[in-house]
């Protein structure tokens, strides 16, 4: 059954992490509302209004809502790290990896206003 579990650290801008578990099956839209509606104790400066502004960060790249856990094939009995962002949308894709560069100045530009 733990093989069918996917450990995810997720770490905020703030530098705050939290371990959850979810099924392969989950997309990055379930694990966002999870997260949302289960909202970690210590995070409250972090709170958002809404799941739908959560974003997944993985690699250096985004996730769209529909992506699931199990499409990107995380190695069985690992913990996976990913960053969880507030962005209203998604960057454009680029071909110069540009994308996490563009999430953490995004980030940043929260921060401080």
């Amino acid at each position: 059954l733990t093989s069918q579990r996917v450990n995810l650290r997720l770490i905020l801008v703030s530098g705050k992490t939290q371990d959850f578990i979810f099924s392969p099956n989950d997309s990055a839209m379930d694990i966002a509302k999870h997260v949302f509606d289960n909202w970690p104790l210590g995070w409250e400066e972090e709170q958002v209004g809404s799941a739908s502004i959560l974003r997944l960060i993985f690699q250096g790249r985004f996730l769209h809502g529909s992506v699931t856990l199990g499409a990107l094939k995380l190695p069985p009995g690992r913990t996976t790290v990913m960053h969880l962002v507030a962005r209203e949308t998604l960057p454009e894709p680029n071909s110069h990896g540009e994308n996490l560069s563009l999430a953490l100045s995004g980030c940043l530009t929260h921060l401080i206003t």
